[in-house]
């Protein structure tokens, strides 16, 4: 159904359980199982919404028949039935219904184009994530989100909940892929690593290609370190729509992260590590804007290195136009 449903108000596109030919659901299960992978499947209701519930229960059992435990909700285009709004009370109830019925699978839910979640995730804990905001998909086909948009999220979308916000983008401007366009990420690259911390979600994606990973693997590597569940979390500093510095321990062990992040002002701060357990000794991995480094002028230019550090140590942060920097902070 994924031929002609975009842009068409169309009320059954998909069922949710018929692939395609060259999609052999049996042989990718085996291979995911082989490789210790787990998988998460898609479920673009194409705004048919009606549709979805009257298949909802024969979707979540062809889940967990073929070992998917996750699914990411879509509703991309006009609410059927007709008259119906994202944000209106019948839809309200049916996100919150979806994941009340997938916590009887024991599946989670992570819903795109949903309303703004309001603490339903502590009711339902599956309710992992939700865009419900301007993520960073919307960069690539419009204006963008302003420098300063995730400096303003803190304080507005992520009070209701975590957020499926598809950071790590390292390709930064779409005239990459044609030279014809003029849309881009408005960050850096370090900036985007940074929102690993700074945005709370218990599922984080790899947002990029792989080739753009493949080209930058030094960088890479924070995204592959980085934790997506906390047992602490320290907000060091913070004004909305200006900047955000966010540390974070990972849950279980005696790991931090930090993210720091600007708007479209650079912007240089000096951080104490009193949130470190004292007497221990770090190894803190630093990932920052160059010199250089603009989120339009010359987005990809980053610097890596490494210090020893303790709680009694302070650390100065140069966070170019737009920029970021993210630490990993490894006890020693």
């Amino acid at each position: 159904g994924w031929e002609d449903w975009f842009g068409n108000w169309k009320e059954n596109v998909f069922d949710f359980v018929t692939p395609y030919p060259d999609f052999n659901v049996e042989e990718v299960q085996k291979y995911a199982q082989s490789k210790g992978v787990k998988m998460i499947m898609h479920h673009e209701t194409s705004g048919s919404v009606a549709n979805y519930e009257r298949r909802l229960d024969r979707a979540f059992s062809f889940m967990k028949k073929h070992d998917y435990d996750a699914v990411k909700t879509g509703y991309v285009g006009k609410i059927i039935p007709r008259g119906e709004w994202h944000d209106g009370q019948t839809m309200v109830n049916h996100f919150n219904w979806v994941v009340e019925r997938a916590a009887e699978y024991k599946i989670m839910i992570n819903s795109h184009e949903s309303s703004r979640p309001t603490g339903v995730h502590r009711t339902y804990p599956n309710y992992i994530a939700a865009e419900a905001a301007r993520g960073n998909e919307f960069n690539a086909w419009s204006v963008g989100n302003p420098p300063a948009h995730e400096t303003i999220l803190p304080f507005t979308r992520f009070l209701g909940g975590p957020m499926d916000y598809t950071p790590g983008i390292f390709e930064i401007k779409m005239s990459h892929y044609d030279a014809t366009k003029k849309e881009q990420v408005h960050t850096t690259l370090a900036k985007q690593l940074a929102l690993y911390v700074t945005i709370y979600s218990p599922l984080q994606m790899a947002a990029d290609l792989p080739e753009n990973y493949e080209r930058y693997p030094d960088a890479f590597q924070f995204i592959k370190d980085v934790e997506v569940d906390w047992d602490d979390t320290r907000i060091l500093e913070a004004e909305p729509g200006d900047f955000v510095t966010i540390a974070r321990k990972t849950k279980g062990k005696e790991t931090w992260f930090l993210g720091s992040i600007t708007d479209e002002n650079p912007r240089s701060t000096e951080i104490t590590l009193d949130f470190l357990t004292p007497g221990k000794k770090y190894k803190a991995t630093i990932y920052q804007d160059g010199k250089d480094a603009h989120w339009e002028k010359n987005p990809k230019a980053y610097t890596i290195k490494t210090i020893e550090v303790t709680a009694k140590s302070k650390i100065k942060l140069n966070l170019a136009a737009g920029g970021g920097t993210a630490i990993r902070f490894l006890p020693l």
